[in-house]
């Protein structure tokens, strides 16, 4: 128990230095007479510019990762001395970059300096758990030290723009890039935005260690139908500006400096060409004042939506907000014979030229145009000890425990431990999707983490005893980006055997199963969520021996665990945990941490019930409580005949070593009026045998409103470190604030009248009172 205080303890604390940044604005450095020196500048820079110049800035080419000698010599190098290029991205090292650099502020005419572009999504070398396992801390200073540590590595490493952070709200576990998210709740979605850009970007961008965010996908990529990847979106403006709207919005309050458009189309027009979106809404009504960036081709990409060729579409996205064409060169050969035609304006080049212009001034390059990317620095800074320590502990704080019957978990340092399934050895896919510069050669895989840490004290042993999958053609699907499955050839049969006989000798086994690394991310959609049947029959062959199983779950995405939920005793969830996952794992699975994440996305019974999410609204005709907990089917009310309505797993939901008891909710006024701030309380006890730490989460419903509303939404959560025994009260301040929405004029208001306030361990498991709000 003394270590699981010790380690919670030092986690605490290393958010506690994190605090430095947290809820500070990253332009709080501009000042006004910044501001005025910056504007004069870039007119000054901009009336030098010819008009190819103008619109080289707004190309940002894919360099390819190429080498140091072809920077001069590449057909990019040659557009580099004419300044057709206004930054590079999928180039990784201080060295390269610095010798790219030196082209531009060298051998071209106006010696504009570069910005370098990366997915540094979830760490740079350093990889910490995958977005979605982030989001599963809900711990902001976690999460925003996650941020901190990538821009400090990636920066030394010559990179000063990330595409992060992904804030699409999706309830669509098909999608595969709901790994890249933060599941889906606004609230939520919207804390970690602005923890991530404050994390990335600091409290002043031209710091050598502060790296540029780029908030995507503007907007709404998380609703494509059917889950599949770039497909077509459709939805009211009520819901897009109540549930999807919002984590965008925070990151722009947030001060992020840079927006990447969306694949998707927006009523009827793709994202990238879309002024109601770029323009209006994100200009306009938020007042986002960085540059917008299309994702990789959006630009050609509106041909095939049927928006015209390159020519019309180029013009309509420059038309729509966007400043930079990424891969596509569309601005690069059409812009100038638009202009000519009249189908641009010179104003709206020079907007989009001095945009990118006042980005590169605000990260000081124009100042030191090699200011990122230090090799010795990188040296030190990059992988570090200190960097790989945090990363252990914040994957650790990600995993959330999701069934333990007979407190089997924590194990025992003692005894025979059978390590048993496809990925307990393939520390290539422990870094999960979207790490793109992650170290995979030193990532720590299941079983070298459990032999380094407690060898010495537990016999382990090890067997794969299944492949990811029976079908030999999906896992080559399922190995994209290098990220190799290890596929065995022998027969089922065989690798079942070995499997079995492994068990037989242990005492208990550890059954590391799920998704590899690239079945979710981008371009991995699936129709089914289930566990493959390779590893569902491993895990029903080994049931066969009597052994006590702990289920060690790889995901990128909610799964579908109906049919394999009642076979182990235990089922850790550890999402892809990162650089560290071997030593994270082992310390839950031991108890040197006592886990404490959260889903923050369902997990629902069958892919049939997709989408399924905590805040839905009521229909007319709702299934009674009573048969919703029972899971019982009624003739013309809304459910299944085949299923039930309930999730398997609820948002919010995680389960712990200890167990927390909560008292009833107490209110400091249950008849408030107009701008009143009332408190809501409770007392959490911790009644198990560990310290722990819970995460309490707040409820609220508007009963009755102008337009319908949903059952429950999420509106604040505090993450607590309770000892064995130990009672905190949790007061929660509810406002006005936190009643509002968008109503059916787009109004962002509050409508007095009735509310249930819910305070609990998750969003199905809470405690209710009610009260009156009077304007």
């Amino acid at each position: 128990m003394k270590k699981i205080v010790l380690l919670a303890a030092m986690a605490l604390s290393s958010l506690v230095m994190a605090q430095d940044i947290v809820n500070k604005p990253v332009q709080s450095f501009q000042t006004s007479q910044y501001k005025a020196k910056k504007k004069v500048f870039v007119e000054n820079l901009l009336a030098k510019m010819t008009l190819d110049e103008k619109i080289g800035q707004l190309n940002l080419p894919s360099a390819g990762d190429f080498t140091t000698g072809q920077a001069q010599n590449s057909d990019i190098g040659k557009k580099i001395e004419d300044g057709l290029v206004g930054g590079l991205f999928n180039i990784k090292g201080a060295d390269k970059i610095k010798a790219v650099q030196k082209v531009a502020v060298e051998k071209s005419r106006l010696k504009i300096p570069l910005i370098f572009g990366m997915d540094v999504i979830h760490g740079y070398e350093t990889n910490f758990p995958i977005p979605l396992g982030l989001a599963a801390s809900w711990d902001m200073n976690l999460i925003q030290q996650s941020a901190r540590v990538a821009a400090k590595e990636a920066s030394a490493d010559g990179i000063s723009w990330t595409f992060s952070p992904m804030t699409d709200i999706s309830r669509e576990p098909r999608w595969g890039r709901v790994s890249e998210g933060s599941g889906e709740d606004p609230y939520l979605g919207s804390e970690i935005a602005k923890a991530m850009v404050y994390g990335y970007q600091g409290k002043d961008l031209s710091h050598h260690n502060t790296i540029l965010a780029c908030v995507k996908h503007f907007a709404l990529y998380g609703a494509s139908e059917a889950g599949r990847d770039y497909n077509t979106v459709d939805m009211s403006h009520l819901r897009m500006f109540n549930e999807y709207f919002p984590p965008y919005k925070a990151a722009v309050e947030a001060g992020v400096g840079s927006v990447m458009a969306s694949f998707n189309e927006v009523d009827g027009i793709p994202a990238t060409g879309n002024r109601w979106l770029q323009t209006e809404v994100l200009r306009n009504q938020w007042g986002f004042d960085g540059f917008i960036v299309t994702d990789y081709t959006g630009i050609n990409e509106m041909v095939d939506h049927g928006m015209g060729d390159l020519q019309q579409v180029s013009a309509m996205s420059l038309n729509a907000g966007i400043d930079m064409d990424m891969v596509g060169e569309g601005f690069l050969k059409t812009l100038k014979k638009s202009l000519q035609e009249g189908k641009v304006t010179q104003a709206s080049i020079d907007l989009a030229a001095r945009r990118i212009l006042e980005a590169k001034y605000d990260l000081g390059l124009f100042d030191d145009p090699y200011r990122y990317g230090d090799a010795k620095l990188a040296a030190k800074e990059v992988y570090s000890l200190e960097n790989r320590k945090i990363a252990r502990n914040t994957a650790a704080q990600s995993m959330v425990l999701m069934k333990n019957e007979n407190q089997i978990l924590p194990l025992k340092k003692s005894g025979t431990v059978a390590v048993i399934g496809p990925l307990v050895n393939n520390a290539l896919n422990m870094a999960g999707t979207w790490s793109v510069g992650a170290n995979h050669a030193n990532s720590v895989s299941l079983v070298k983490g459990l032999q380094d840490n407690l060898g010495k004290q537990v016999k382990f042993i090890s067997a794969k005893g299944a492949n990811i999958d029976y079908s030999e053609k999906l896992e080559n699907i399922y190995a994209a980006h290098g990220k190799l499955t290890d596929r065995d050839f022998r027969s089922k049969e065989e690798l079942l055997k070995e499997a079995v006989s492994v068990a037989n000798q242990a005492d208990v086994i550890v059954l590391a199963i799920g998704e590899s690394a690239e079945m979710s991310g981008e371009s991995s959609s699936r129709t089914e969520i289930d566990i493959p049947a390779s590893q569902v029959d491993l895990l029903m062959e080994l049931k066969k021996t009597g052994k006590p199983i702990v289920v060690v779950l790889f995901t990128g995405r909610p799964l579908a665990l109906t049919n394999i939920k009642d076979i182990p005793e235990a089922i850790l969830n550890v999402w892809f945990p990162g650089t560290e996952a071997g030593n994270a794992i082992t310390d839950v699975l031991f108890g040197k941490v006592n886990p404490s994440g959260k889903l923050p996305m369902t997990f629902p019974r069958s892919v049939g019930q997709v989408p399924l999410y905590y805040n839905h609204k009521n229909t007319g005709r709702p299934l009674s409580a009573e048969k919703t907990e029972k899971c019982e089917y009624e003739r013309f009310r809304s459910n299944f005949m085949d299923e039930c309505n309930t999730p398997l797993y609820p948002f919010g939901y995680g389960l712990s070593y200890t167990h927390f008891n909560y008292s009833d909710i107490s209110v400091s006024n249950v008849n408030p009026k107009g701008n009143q701030t009332i408190q809501a309380s409770v007392t959490v006890t911790n009644t198990g045998n560990y310290d722990g730490a819970e995460v309490v989460q707040l409820y609220i419903r508007d009963i009755v409103g102008s337009i319908t509303r949903p059952v429950k939404e999420l509106k604040g959560f505090q993450k607590i470190f309770l000892k064995k025994g130990e009672s905190k009260k949790v007061t929660f301040n509810i406002s006005p604030e936190e009643l509002k929405f968008y109503n059916h004029s787009l109004k962002y208001d509050w409508e007095a009248g009735d509310f249930d306030i819910m305070i609990g361990t998750d969003s199905e498991q809470v405690k209710t009172v009610k009260i009156n709000w009077n304007k």
